[in-house]
């Protein structure tokens, strides 16, 4: 097994949800527990209010600046460090000899770039089976910019800054998994026991997502190739597009209404979540993923924060888009698995009415050092859930 442990995991510590978005708690320590979105607003507040907007300007204090960092990369973590894909995985196998009789073109379509898709990566022809995952790797996170949009005119905020940091994955089939992640010397702890997914941050303690269950994100990215299958097994082609020096075709599936309607709050709606793939016509593999991910927030207005009716309500709008790139894919025990890549995140906030708005861009750049298939030892034991995350403690959905 080499020099680095790859034994079963054990958890030690309560572990936290994943959220679509920045993250609910991005205050000072010990501050008023607020709900999710309002804490979301403060960070974009904190973003207008520093005269320069950036992680440098807080009256020249350093104090001033270790609580900017702080955070920024608290925003950081929660938008890119674990988040899930749009739809369930679908376990059932795809099957290659698919009647296209009535079935619409760009199904059929997209089922036949699939199937290119998992013989590109050597899983149409390998016979063994595989039930475990083992991976790690090292991670870069920056966040760029904040563009700011007054109606009459748009201002740029911010500087570039970044932290480094590293992660270990696990995965069991159906539907377990495990992360672990460090950067900048937080570290978030999130899993699924196949039924719940959950998060741990230092900042925000347990939680447990809405909706269906879901597979990460991270996993989709060039991992697990039988993954990212089944995620696009009932999309759609809608096109074409040229990718750097690749031309590729797009794949397209959204989570249906009632998993969105499920995974939305009294005060939020999630209103659609869509995945793109976009798949190379030279070598069948999948090069870039996109996915965006739109949210109504009922905002109460100054003057009627008691009074939160609707007619007292402003609707906010946030859409979180985060595109992918997918590269060096290296052979890993006659499969064919990505090494690295580059994901750039957008938040976009503007109102219903106002043509004021806020765009925060965030990058993050990452590698695999190792990958292993079928590690011994590794059973669901390694991914129970947190005996917290059912007790009814606030945050749990």
């Amino acid at each position: 097994m080499g020099s680095k442990a790859r034994k079963k995991q054990i958890w030690c510590e309560p572990l936290t949800p994943l959220m679509e978005g920045p993250d609910p708690e991005m205050l000072e320590e010990g501050s008023k527990k607020e709900s999710s979105w309002e804490v979301i607003r403060e960070w974009f507040r904190a973003q207008k209010g520093s005269p320069g907007g950036g992680s440098n300007n807080f009256s020249g204090s350093l104090d001033g600046c270790n609580i900017a960092k702080t955070r920024d990369l608290r925003l950081l973590l929660s938008v890119l460090g674990c988040p899930l894909a749009p739809i369930p995985q679908v376990y059932e196998p795809i099957d290659p000899l698919l009647h296209i009789k009535d079935i619409p073109y760009e199904i059929s379509m997209a089922h036949y770039i699939i199937q290119q898709y998992l013989a590109a990566t050597g899983c149409s022809k390998q016979q063994k089976c595989i039930k475990t995952m083992y991976a790690s790797g090292i991670v870069k996170m920056f966040c760029c910019e904040t563009e700011v949009s007054t109606g009459k005119n748009v201002k740029t905020l911010g500087t570039r800054s970044g932290e480094s940091g590293c992660f270990v994955l696990w995965q069991m089939l159906p539907g377990m998994w495990s992360l672990e992640l460090v950067v900048g010397g937080n570290e978030v702890v999130a899993g699924s026991d196949g039924k719940i997914v959950w998060r741990h941050t230092p900042w925000l303690g347990t939680h447990a997502a809405k909706g269906p269950q879901r597979p990460l994100r991270r996993i989709i990215q060039g991992l697990d190739p039988k993954t990212t299958a089944s995620l696009f097994g009932k999309a759609h082609c809608i096109g074409e597009k040229r990718i750097g020096d690749e031309d590729c075709f797009i794949l397209k599936v959204s989570a249906d209404q009632a998993s969105v309607m499920e995974r939305s709050e009294a005060s939020s709606e999630v209103i659609r979540h869509a995945l793109y793939g976009y798949f190379s016509q030279r070598s069948g593999l999948l090069i870039y993923l996109e996915d965006a991910h739109l949210t109504r927030v009922d905002s109460p207005t100054p003057n009627n924060t008691i009074n939160n009716s609707d007619n007292n309500c402003d609707a906010v709008y946030w859409e979180t888009t985060i595109g992918s790139s997918i590269e060096d894919y290296r052979d890993v025990d006659g499969f064919l698995i990505a090494h690295q890549g580059r994901s750039i995140a957008t938040i976009f906030r503007c109102g219903e009415l106002s043509m004021q708005y806020t765009r925060t861009r965030m990058e993050e750049i990452w590698s695999i050092d190792d990958v292993v298939f079928n590690v011994p030892g590794v059973s669901g034991d390694s991914f129970i859930p947190p005996a917290d995350i059912f007790s009814g403690s606030p945050g749990v959905h």
